[in-house]
């Protein structure tokens, strides 16, 4: 396979979507389409699990690239990935553990239109990894000013529930990290909330790549953000924020457009820096589900840790989390959700990952407050609900003596309109 895309891409740069995605036509349920590029070329995606396209009490990790249209390495890269997870499943433990206990998404490329162009902005030059959200400054607030492939990846990003994820790019030899940006412009460390858990995924990549840890430019391999140069707009920064979602953009070699017979040597040496880091959503981190304790049911719960400012939600259909943490580490753990009362535990976080549950009490004034739940884990108070039955009744009622009063005093309908006037409406149903 990787001969093929070699072959490929030593004679020709024009845009090979189509005859890339045949090599998985014999998978359809593990490729979908997320939407569509300026040009109207589809968004491919790759999943990869043991169950794809179920839902599952499992983390969720994505992987982009081509997110610039002249950094085509990373495409070549994971369409080498997804290959070889496939062709290894059963037959390599770590190719067996991420297929098995999670669900892998890959997008080659989020970039076709500039790919083809060979430019670094997408069919209307517009860079895509400034085009996003940012919370600094207000860039392109109005969704309908972004991009299709910008918008493509939020409503992905919205409804898959990603724990984690990374973007591949070129030009350079580091993982980056939160915060692109900072405050003032200033080129400054500016760390995240989660700014420890990302230097420990940062160099969960970095440690086991080839050389990037040996780099003279970046410590370790690694850099923030904002320190190297600040962005706006960038992808990262908003999976953070809106998805919940740790995000890393990872510069996976030096040339961007390297000669072909570089690719096998740049697979090589990306290999299990991809594999590690995906895998690190079960090996470490906190994992569990949140319960309502009156019915058992599970409930999408918030998750926070106490001293970090952010927090991530339970899987509205199993009531799961995945938190990922920096090993090594204290942390006091708390599940909360309206309605009910907030619980804490401490943890210590070795090298493996812990499992973790929580049963929450709902919380009324006199303790015994029942809730009903819908299919979506809402919450309505019963006597709520009658008080608003009841003001739906008292209504009807005034509406019907009105309209009784009107014919007593003015006397313009006949008998048998009087008695048609006099039904009132339909109740709804509360549900």
């Amino acid at each position: 396979m990787l001969t093929f895309l070699q072959n490929l891409y030593a004679h020709t740069f024009k845009l090979c979507l189509p005859i890339i995605y045949s090599l998985f036509e014999g998978l359809h349920d593990h490729v979908i389409s997320i939407g569509k590029s300026v040009n109207g070329f589809a968004l491919l995606v790759i999943e990869i699990s043991d169950k794809p396209g179920q839902s599952e009490s499992e983390p969720a990790f994505k992987f982009i690239g081509n997110v610039h249209g002249d950094e085509p390495v990373g495409r070549e890269v994971l369409i080498k990935l997804a290959n070889w997870l496939c062709d290894n499943y059963l037959k390599d433990p770590l190719a067996t553990l991420i297929v098995e206990n999670m669900h892998l998404h890959i997008l080659p490329t989020m970039n076709p239109d500039g790919f083809a162009l060979r430019r670094r902005g997408n069919a209307n030059n517009v860079d895509l990894n400034r085009d996003f959200p940012d919370q600094f400054f207000p860039i392109n607030d109005e969704i309908n000013y972004r991009q299709p492939e910008t918008r493509a990846i939020m409503n992905w990003v919205k409804q898959e529930h990603f724990t984690a994820s990374a973007s591949l790019h070129g030009g350079a030899l580091v993982a980056n990290y939160p915060w692109d940006g900072s405050r003032d412009q200033s080129k400054q460390y500016y760390g995240c909330p989660d700014d420890k858990t990302f230097r420990y995924m940062a160099s969960v990549y970095s440690q086991s790549h080839y050389n990037m840890s040996l780099s003279k430019e970046f410590n370790g391999g690694i850099t923030n953000g904002a320190f190297w140069y600040p962005i706006y707009g960038g992808m990262q920064d908003w999976n953070y924020i809106h998805g919940g979602c740790f995000e890393l953009t990872l510069e996976i070699s030096d040339v961007k457009w390297p000669k072909a017979a570089e690719l096998p040597v740049i697979w090589e040496h990306n290999r299990m820096s991809m594999l590690n880091l995906a895998a690190s959503l079960v090996k470490t981190g906190v994992h569990g589900r949140i319960f309502a304790a009156d019915t058992g049911h599970p409930i999408p719960g918030s998750l926070m840790i106490k001293g970090i400012d952010s927090e991530i939600r339970a899987s509205r259909t199993y009531g799961d989390y995945h938190r990922m943490l920096a090993p090594g580490e204290n942390y006091e753990v708390m599940a909360s959700m309206e309605g009910f009362k907030t619980k804490a535990t401490r943890i210590l976080l070795e090298e493996e990952a812990v499992s973790l549950d929580f049963i929450l009490d709902p919380d009324g004034a006199d303790g015994q407050m029942k809730m009903l739940r819908n299919n979506c884990g809402c919450l309505c108070d019963n006597d709520k609900l009658f008080h608003v039955q009841g003001a739906h009744l008292e209504l009807y009622l005034f509406v019907l003596l009105v309209v009784v009063a009107l014919y007593v005093l003015f006397k313009r309908k006949t008998s048998s309109k009087f008695t048609t006037q006099r039904h009132s409406p339909k109740r709804p149903i509360a549900v």
